[in-house]
Order: C-alpha cells, then structure tokens, then sequence
C-alpha cells in the first residue's frame, strides 16, 4: 500500500506583511513586542480586534506553530474571524490554532480529561433549557412542592448556581451577597444544588457552568498536567480581558505560568459585567500577577469626532481606578454633544422622536442612530411617541415594553374588569396560583363563562361546590384570589388598581418567578406612574393595545434597506457596538447611575457604563433628562441632572432649551 502524507506549511517564512504600513505607532509596538506578559489597555474604538489578529499573524510568522497558540475569547464568533482574517493576511493554515471561547476550549480540555472526574470523554453539554429542566428534575428529587408555596423557579436557580461557579463561592455565599431574599429558605436551595450535581453525574452531562469549573479544577488538582498544558502551550491571548471572572483569570494564570508569554487585551474603562460576575480587579492588577509585564495603551480613535472624545475623557477621568489614558480622534472637527434638559419625559420622548426624523430627512438612515438607556423601562414613553409617530424601531433590549410576561399578568387582571369573558386573561390569571394548571384554568373559565356576573360571584360565601370539586384543597387559594378581585373593584383609577395588584401578592410572585425581579418590578412601577394620567380604565387598556399593536413600519418610507429601525437598547446590550448618532436619555440623578449601584459602591462601574454610552456615538451625541418627574407617591419631583452630567467641564457640550410652539 502507499502511503501518502499530507504536508501542513506551519513553519516560518518570510514576512508577507508590511507592518509598519498596516498599523499604526501604538498597534505597532504591540504588534512586534518581543515575548513575555503584555497588558494593551485598548481603548474604544483604537482597534482592539486589528491588534490581536496581527499579533497572531507575526507569532506565526515568527515560526510559532499554530498548536501552540491559544486565543481566548467571548464568543466563538469573534475568533473565527479573527483567525479568518489572520489567514487571509499571511496565507497559512490556520485550523490548528486553539481559539476559541473559554467554553469551547474547556469542553476540548474535558473531552480528553473529564474521566478523573466521572466523566466519559462523550459526556452532553446542558444548554440552559436543558439545566433549567433538570433543575425542575432535583426539586422533585428534593421533594420541593410548588404547589403548597411558592419556590424559585429552575432558570431562577440556574442563575443563582451560575454565580456563584462563575465567582467561585458556594450557593449560600452567592445568596447571601446577591440573592438575599431567598435566605429563609436557603438549605433548601442548597440541598437541591447537591442534587442537581449528583443528577448531571448521572446522566453523564456538564452545563456551561462546568465547562469552567472542572477545567479549572483539572489545572488546580493536577501538577502534571497543568505542567504538561502550560509547557505546550508557548503563546497565549485573551481579547475582552476586562470582562473576566475570577475562574477565567485564574485558568489563564494556570495555562500560562510556564511561557508567561501571556498577551491581554481590553479596556478597564469598559468593564460594565460586575452583576454577571466579571471581575475588574483581573485587569487592573494584571501588573502585580506579571511583574515583568509591559503595558500598552492603544490611544487613537477611530470611530468618533474630537468633540464626543473630550466629553468622554473628561467623564472617565473621575474614576480613580483605572489605567489613565486620553483618547485622540483621528477624524476632523465635528458637532459639539448637546445636552438638551426637557420639561418632562413626554417631552424627553417627543425631543428624540422629532429630532430622528429631522436627522432622517437629512440623510442619516435609521439603523444608523440609536437611543441607549441605563435600564428597559426607561424607554417606555419612547416606545409609545415612536409608534405614534410611525417610526419604525427595534428594541435590543428585550421584548417592547407592553410585550413583557410581567406587564400583560398585572393587565390581565385589569382586562377582566372591564371584560369579564376575556378568556385569555382569566387564564393567565388563573395560572400564576399554585395547583393551577392548563386544564384546572380551562374547568374555571368554564365556570366563570356561565355566571350571570362573573366578579360578583367571587367572593369566599359564593365559591360554593363548584370549586371544590375542581380542587378541594385550593379552596383557601381560590379564597385569596377572589378577595383581591373584589378589591380591584373597589378602585376607580388604573393606578389605583396596578397598585392593589402588587400589594395583594403579585410582587412575591415576581420573586420567586422572574429573573431580574426587581428590573421588572420598576417596569411596573413606571407603568403605575404612566397611567395615572388615565382616569378611564377602558381607555388605558385601549391605549396600551394600540401600543402593543403598531409598529409604524408602513410610515416612515424611502429607507434604502428593508429592515432599517432605530435601535432602542440598553447601555449594556450595547457595547462593543457604533452608530453615527446616539441618544442618551434620562441622564437624572436617581436614574443614572443606579442609586442601587451607588448604595453598593458601584459609582465607578456606572461612570464606565456613562463612558461606554458616548464612546457608542462617531458623529452625533444627545444627552436628554427631564426636569420633572411624576410619581404616584410622593406627586411631581424636581429632577437633577445625573453626576455624570455635572461633573463635565462646560466646554464639552452645547445646552439645548427644548420647548413648544
């Protein structure tokens, strides 16, 4: 038989790049750095991923086979067109190069590792469904009853495990530090945690979670092998170091303490994560690991006018912990930012919506601007003046406001009052109580239908043997249920009767539901305050279905591509991205920062996510805040600008006074 061998050209060759002419002075130092521990502190825009994609070209150039190199990343796509692009500059292959996401990198360690702990090199990877659904499995194992009383549900604890593996404490310090309103029933949730490691033992399955822990256990554990992988691995680079956790940083220090040609790259003025566990002291005290570690900062911007760099600078120089550096546009003088106070968030919405259209009459496409806020349900009267307007958006920061699960179950309960055969809305009623499924929801509505006056009928003296007979044991339930539409009958107001929603059980059910219950429960509270300019219900409830309805799309024409919205996010959802114009909107104290970040001592994180807004903006930024707020409790409030605002030197904006015809 002969034998063929298949040649791979892994071995060095002559420089293809010239690249003195492809980089400029600071990429270049970081580009040629000779090996040893680097830190490049990149700051937006300054062309972060360019960097990294031609250091991995001139290690290959240099004759570093491609097996012992290990890009780590934060999401598989971002490698591929890393090594895409790398592959396209210099001609090689360069399928053997491990990169990756810590994820994909820890699943190819367990595959050839994961015996020692239990595991076949075929175990299955739970996705998150799949962990929530086995979550469910260890309740019952544990003997948990949600049908008694109220009990997280398993995506609820899925995030309340992942924590603490990603931070890497126990449950019981994650629910102490984070979850704290679960500690009476925290042995519970912590028998159930043991169950549900036992559970994936079994079946021989690992959830994402574990792809890092067991990783980093089998470093941890094993002098051997961590030799053998830290020696086998010459060069290693990690992109968005800055939003690390704790279990990354230290694999990274496992895999890299042999060669310590370890090459980081980020920008601590863009770790915004903390809440998902990212930890910024990584980047920050990368120096103190590394103590021959050299520092470079990538400083020159592509992406924005000087005018939206000086506001930024001025911004994040406030930080105290942070590595100092001053961006520099490489672009001409442009618009100054403008700051533009309003009377109220009406005409916060009305400012944004007319100034979208002005900018759209001027050239500048919808996709190409943006409206970013610090939380969701801070864009909801932006919602509603962007419909009514026939602009047509799309939101990156979850559902629209009045498409949210939370919303339409404190709705359902006002539908019912105006309509008491609305079927749907009985039924999601229905099924938010314990015991209570699809068909024991059908048999109740069945009931309610053939009542002459169905609300009437709910009181404990009439629920009678009907009830009973569907679910004896609920009777106490059905008892609670019925009293509470009794007292929404009582109120007159839709914010009257939001109110006696939340305060008759609807926020412990949040709890114990929804993730995010408290983002959630400030959607409700800013719906309460929203409707009090409604005195009819049948009018609000017609509103809020005319809003949910319409999405202006046939209105706003001439677009030269199909799909072109303006894009509605949150601050978090977008980082990493740009747009040519940029809203910031409610920049009040008590809305940015997050007076709950502020009480925990987060004002710095806060002041990266304020940084991480205008550094999003290449030509055009707005920061919008209402002078006065409505709310139900205390009546009108005189707002402040944010601090972020107030601590900008004038010089950096231009103040516009917004007012009517």
């Amino acid at each position: 038989m002969k034998r063929y061998t298949l040649r791979r050209d892994v071995s060095g060759r002559k420089p293809l790049l010239d690249y003195e002419k492809e980089l400029n002075e600071e990429q270049l130092q970081v580009v040629t750095a000779d090996d040893g521990p680097i830190l490049v502190i990149a700051g937006a825009g300054s062309g972060k991923t360019r960097v990294v994609t031609y250091r991995v070209a001139r290690l290959l150039e240099r004759g570093i086979s491609p097996n012992n190199i290990l890009l780590l990343t934060f999401t598989n796509k971002a490698a591929r067109e890393m090594l895409h692009r790398v592959e396209h500059l210099i001609k090689m292959d360069t399928r053997y190069i491990w990169g990756g996401t810590f994820h994909h990198i820890g699943n190819l360690m367990l595959r050839q590792n994961g015996r020692r702990f239990g595991f076949t090199p075929n175990f299955t990877i739970l996705d998150n469904e799949d962990a929530k659904d086995l979550i469910e499995v260890a309740a019952k194992d544990a003997k948990i009853d949600r049908k008694e009383r109220r009990f997280p549900k398993g995506h609820i604890l899925k995030e309340v495990f992942s924590y603490a593996a990603n931070t890497m404490t126990s449950v019981e310090e994650a629910i102490r530090e984070k979850y704290f309103y679960y500690l009476d029933i925290l042995d519970e949730i912590d028998t159930l945690h043991r169950l549900y490691v036992q559970r994936k033992q079994q079946m021989n399955a690992m959830d994402f979670d574990d792809l890092l822990s067991y990783w980093h256990r089998l470093l941890e554990e094993d002098e051997g092998l961590r030799k053998s992988y830290a020696a086998a691995f010459s060069h290693i680079l990690v992109d968005e170091y800055q939003d690390t956790n704790r279990i990354q940083a230290e694999i990274v220090d496992f895999m890299g303490f042999i060669n310590r040609n370890v090459t980081v790259v980020g920008d601590d003025a863009q770790s915004i994560y903390s809440f998902r566990g990212a930890n910024f002291q990584n980047i920050l005290e990368f120096p103190d690991r590394y103590k021959e570690a050299r520092v470079f900062k990538l400083e020159t911007n592509y992406r924005s006018t000087p005018e939206i760099l000086d506001l930024a600078n001025c911004s994040i120089a406030n930080n105290t912990k942070q590595f100092l550096k001053n961006l520099r546009s490489v672009k001409g003088p442009g618009d100054a930012p403008v700051l533009s106070p309003v009377r109220d968030v009406i005409q916060q919405a009305e400012f944004v919506a007319q100034r979208i259209l002005e900018l759209r009459d001027e050239g500048v496409p919808l996709n190409k601007i943006a409206i970013l806020y610090r939380a969701h349900y801070h864009s909801m009267e932006l919602q509603m003046e962007l419909t009514r307007r026939g602009i047509p958006f799309e939101i990156r920061s979850g559902l629209r406001f009045f498409e949210q699960a939370h919303i339409k179950d404190v709705i359902a309960f006002l539908r019912v009052m105006t309509n008491p055969t609305d079927e749907i809305s009985w039924k999601r009623i229905f099924k938010m109580f314990p015991r209570i499924g699809k068909k024991t929801a059908d048999n109740l509505y069945e009931y309610v239908k053939t009542s002459e006056y169905p609300i009437g009928l709910f009181t404990t003296k009439k629920i009678g043997d009907r009830f009973k007979t569907i679910q004896p044991q609920n009777v106490d339930t059905w008892a609670t249920l019925f009293k509470d539409l009794e007292s929404l009958r009582e109120q007159d107001a839709p914010s009257e009767m939001i109110t006696s929603v939340l305060k008759h059980g609807y926020t412990d059910y949040l709890r114990f539901t929804y993730p995010n219950h408290e983002s959630r429960l400030e959607d409700l509270t800013q719906l309460t305050n929203f409707s009090t300019k409604y005195q009819s219900l049948v009018t609000f409830l017609s509103e809020l279905s005319l809003m949910s309805g319409l999405s202006g799309e046939d209105v706003v024409t001439g677009g030269e591509e199909e799909d072109e919205r303006v894009i509605l996010s949150t601050i978090h959802q977008a980082k990493g991205l740009e747009w040519k114009v940029v809203f910031l909107i409610w920049c009040a104290e008590g809305r940015f920062p997050n007076p709950k970040a502020v009480e925990a001592g987060e004002t710095e994180e806060e002041r990266r996510l304020f940084y991480v807004a205008t550094t999003r903006a290449m030509e055009q930024l707005y920061l919008c805040y209402p002078l006065v707020l409505f709310d139900r409790q205390v009546g009108h409030v005189i707002m402040k600008p944010s601090r972020f605002i107030t601590e900008l030197e004038p010089a950096t904006y231009e103040e516009w006074e917004v007012g009517d015809l």
